[in-house]
């Protein structure tokens, strides 16, 4: 539980706030529909704050505070990497959406959304669905990720799989000379949406998989689907050479760190280190670590098509263009893989064509580079988004 001192004020009241500035953060609240919600824009460097809405039962207003204020700044980092012209922005809505969920409420907040004036973007994360996508976007146009009934682009579940996939496949060639997980053990932290397809497509390579969820429904279903899983109460200290957190974040602590077992990890979750010293921790012990922003950015891409009106098959080249980005930061340079260079000129993945009037800032976050020097260096995005990253 994070305790707010009553004199904290407001720019005061979070660690995560002080310490990464923020554009707006925004409470909403209506007593009709029992809505409480808050809305992050971390920045809008590249273009107007994109990021899911997450509904989510918080022990407290503080911790959905600190969420939504690590998401979003998450938000601004993964758009960046993935050269797509967009900020960061995240929502959460505090509540079990298993009871609290509504169409009044759902309503309540996309007019909300709708007040920010296109500056923030909404879309699905947990907890929220394209049907609740649908229903926000009967009252705001400030949303993506709509059903395809809706004239949306569908669920990113399957993108965001395929994304983490490949990064995992490059983080592999660097650790092993292979693209490939086949006899590979691959152990995935939480079969939602994109856990279960992850394991479907790791199956289909080769790998051998271990899987853990705290949903028993899950894990019901996924071993009906994939009797040959084997089924954990714990991956991130289990005997595995790839540990891929696919549920909440902040999985990677010191603690685990020193006592994981995997040379690679790569998974779906958002902000899986739970400090930054842990990025060191990994490294000191010869662990490759795929940042969430660079593997999980299959979603992003989508739904930023969707924003553009691009058919969804002109997305899935990219994944071998990250691919190839990726396994250039060979473990042997730097145990941590840092995030992939921006799709060549012309690729039919970037979603536009940079404005001339874009800032001095976005244009140093998506130069193209070329040879020796094609690999973005993480400092250089932070800073070109973040001028508050050190």
């Amino acid at each position: 539980m994070t305790v707010v001192h009553p004199e904290a004020g407001v720019f005061n009241r979070s660690h995560e706030l002080s310490a990464r500035a923020h554009e707006q953060v925004v409470f909403c609240e209506d007593d009709r529909s029992g809505l409480k919600a808050i809305i992050a824009v971390h920045s809008t460097a590249l273009g107007p704050a994109l990021g899911g809405t997450r509904f989510y039962p918080y022990a407290d207003e503080s911790a959905a505070l600190q969420d939504v204020l690590r998401l979003s700044w998450g938000m601004t980092y993964k758009a960046a990497a993935a050269g797509v012209d967009l900020g960061g922005g995240k929502a959460v809505i505090i509540g079990d959406p298993a009871t609290a969920k509504s169409e009044e409420l759902l309503a309540a907040y996309a007019r909300f959304v709708d007040t920010l004036g296109g500056r923030y973007i909404t879309a699905g994360d947990v907890g929220t669905d394209t049907d609740d996508l649908d229903v926000i976007g009967r009252h705001t146009r400030h949303v993506t990720g709509r059903s395809v009934g809706a004239g949306g682009s569908g669920d990113s579940a399957t993108l965001t799989a395929l994304g983490v996939f490949h990064a995992m496949r490059a983080g592999a060639e660097s650790v092993w000379g292979a693209p490939t997980l086949a006899g590979r053990t691959v152990g995935v932290e939480g079969v939602g949406k994109v856990g279960r397809e992850l394991t479907a497509l790791l199956l289909a390579d080769g790998a051998e998989v271990c899987v853990t969820d705290v949903n028993e429904a899950a894990l019901r279903r996924i071993a009906t689907e994939h009797p040959e899983v084997r089924l954990l109460s714990t991956v991130a200290t289990a005997p595995v050479d790839v540990y891929a957190p696919c549920a909440l974040g902040a999985t990677l602590t010191t603690a685990t760190a020193a006592t994981i077992e995997a040379e690679l990890v790569c998974g779906a979750a958002n902000n899986q280190l739970a400090t930054p010293d842990v990025e060191a921790a990994l490294t000191g012990r010869g662990i490759t670590w795929v940042p969430d922003f660079v593997a999980n950015s299959g979603g992003l891409i989508q739904v930023a098509g969707e924003l553009r009106a691009l058919h969804r098959p002109r997305w899935k080249p990219r994944w071998p263009t990250s691919s190839r980005a990726v396994a250039r930061s060979s473990p042997r340079r730097s145990p941590t893989v840092s995030a992939p260079a921006p799709p060549p000129t012309g690729s039919p993945n970037a979603v536009s064509t940079p404005s001339p009037a874009r800032s001095e800032r976005a244009r140093v976050s998506r130069r193209r580079h070329s040879g020796d020097h094609e690999r973005v260096v993480p400092h250089e995005i932070c800073r070109a988004v973040d001028p508050g990253h050190r």
